[in-house]
């Protein structure tokens, strides 16, 4: 019997237009920038720019290439090493930086994927619990809550799993088994739905769940690679809309 439904989270609930996704960045260098420079360290905007870029460059072959997450602190530390700065930095500016780094989506929101709050609420109007995993990238769980919030998706969702926070990215079992003990329920009651056929789809199924590609018509900038194509990628249902999931649910229930 179906307990719970659970999301992706980007690119599935929420979505970087270009747009945002450019805002994002400009503002997120200018605050690091804003930041080391009241700190007493000279920080031009091509220097934050340059190691902005490279500590993504340098976090996918530490760690995401390798289904694992670093710390939203770790992610700073990395920053500053590639800015050249290596310690005398106070607690007070490492979290601001850290605001600065993980905070620019919170300033310039991501908008909802179209119908989710709409499904989300004819899935909890049926009973059924709903969770939400997501890989973070820049964005950490901290920041991704207030988003959620401001977007008035944060009270519909009973569990919510960051994998900066447990240290593992999807597909990894231990993310989804995060959630589903917080959800309260075995992995063949869980329905899990994501825009990554690896990631998401097969990361689903590995557990045991029914597993839903979403695959709309098209979609935002924060899209995962989808890795590891020699594995057998075959979802139980595909969707374009999220509203086509709700007869899916349906017939799980009777």
């Amino acid at each position: 019997m179906l307990e719970a439904v659970a999301f992706d989270l980007w690119e599935t609930l929420i979505t970087d237009l270009p747009e945002i996704a450019a805002r994002q960045q400009d503002t997120r260098i200018a605050e690091l920038s804003r930041v080391l420079n009241a700190a007493g360290i000279e920080a031009s905007l091509d220097d934050v720019s340059r190691s902005h870029r490279d500590v993504w460059h340098d976090c996918w072959e530490r760690y995401w290439s390798h289904d694992r997450d670093v710390t939203a602190r770790g992610q700073i530390l990395h920053f500053l090493e590639h800015l050249g700065v290596r310690d005398g930095l106070s607690e007070e500016v490492l979290e601001a930086l850290g605001e600065a780094y993980g905070g620019a989506a919170v300033t310039h929101l991501p908008v909802l994927v179209e119908g989710a709050a709409e499904v989300v609420d004819a899935l909890r109007a049926k009973g059924l619990a709903i969770g939400v995993v997501s890989n973070t990238g820049r964005t950490p769980g901290k920041h991704l809550r207030m988003i959620l919030e401001r977007l008035g998706l944060a009270s519909r969702i009973d569990g919510m799993v960051f994998s900066n926070e447990i240290g593992v990215c999807k597909p990894l079992p231990p993310i989804f088994d995060d959630l589903r003990a917080r959800l309260g329920c075995e992995f063949r009651e869980m329905m899990f739905v994501g825009d990554n056929p690896f990631a998401d789809v097969w990361g689903a199924q590995q557990c045991g769940m029914t597993a839903v590609h979403f695959s709309p018509p098209s979609r935002g900038m924060a899209v995962g690679a989808a890795t590891r194509e020699d594995y057998v990628l075959a979802p139980h249902e595909r969707i374009e809309r999220l509203d086509a999931l709700i007869p899916i649910v349906e017939a799980m229930m009777r």
